[in-house]
């Protein structure tokens, strides 16, 4: 996807999570992030908005989470001005994203083409996961995530976050995840994770008898490896063993000062 097309849907869903963050209480729990309630997601979000913006509009070359991280993000603002502020946030970043210049260097979590291009798609798909957790915590249908996109999010999940030194993902003996998207053409719909005592290693060409499958549709697919959705609706084969050492180790985490 170009940078224009992921801004757009960054602004298209951070508005549907305004949406539901002023439909619904601000006590309601948020059941895709346990000891969450929509406060906090909505929090969550325009923290991170704000975040990211500081550090492409400023280049910073440093994570301000490390030093003068509540000069830039603010006070929270009243619970009655929530949604606002969330609105906001989105609409400074997704300008500051615009504007920002193709070779802008700048500090990012992993790895990538551009510093620009890294922090589009990290907002878009950042933005995309927690406006599931709103609909989620309204009890409405998943608004459809596009074909493109979501193989795109399971790129940047699997090569991004999970290339990185402080993946969890590991195991002692050699295996192998196959993960299939049955609506993807040949050569693009599938990934194979290789977990292994440092972290897992991604590779995209056939291994013949995978220790263990996960298939289906994309989207379900995205969301489930994001932990979103349960793997209920995707086919699983072979060694259950893997699926659990995905659903308990791989989730991406605020909290460590290295991860978004």
């Amino acid at each position: 996807m170009n940078i224009g097309d992921q801004i757009n849907v960054l602004r298209t869903e951070g508005e549907r999570i305004a949406v539901a963050g002023g439909e619904l209480a601000l006590n309601a729990l948020v059941p895709t992030c346990p000891g969450w309630i929509v406060k906090d997601l909505l929090t969550h979000i325009g923290t991170v908005h704000r975040w990211a913006a500081a550090i492409v509009g400023g280049a910073l070359p440093y994570d301000p989470r490390k030093q003068d991280f509540q000069r830039i993000v603010g006070p929270t603002p009243h619970d009655d001005l929530l949604v606002d502020w969330v609105r906001e946030g989105l609409l400074r970043l997704a300008a500051v994203l615009e504007s920002a210049p193709d070779d802008l260097q700048c500090w990012q979590v992993f790895p990538a083409q551009s510093s620009r291009r890294f922090w589009v798609r990290r907002q878009a798909h950042e933005t995309t996961i927690h406006r599931v957790d709103a609909e989620q915590a309204r009890g409405d249908e998943i608004s459809p995530v596009g074909r493109d996109f979501a193989a795109d999010g399971i790129d940047e999940l699997l090569l991004g976050f999970h290339g990185r030194p402080s993946s969890r993902v590991r195991a002692l003996r050699p295996s192998v995840l196959h993960i299939h998207a049955t609506d993807l053409p040949p050569g693009r719909g599938d990934w194979y994770v290789h977990p292994t005592d440092t972290g897992p290693l991604v590779t995209f060409s056939e291994v013949e008898s995978p220790h263990c499958v996960i298939e289906g549709p994309v989207e379900l697919l995205y969301l489930a490896l994001w932990n979103r959705l349960p793997f209920d609706d995707l086919a699983v084969h072979g060694d259950p063993a893997l699926l659990h050492l995905w659903r308990n180790y791989s989730a991406v985490r605020w909290v460590d000062p290295v991860d978004v």
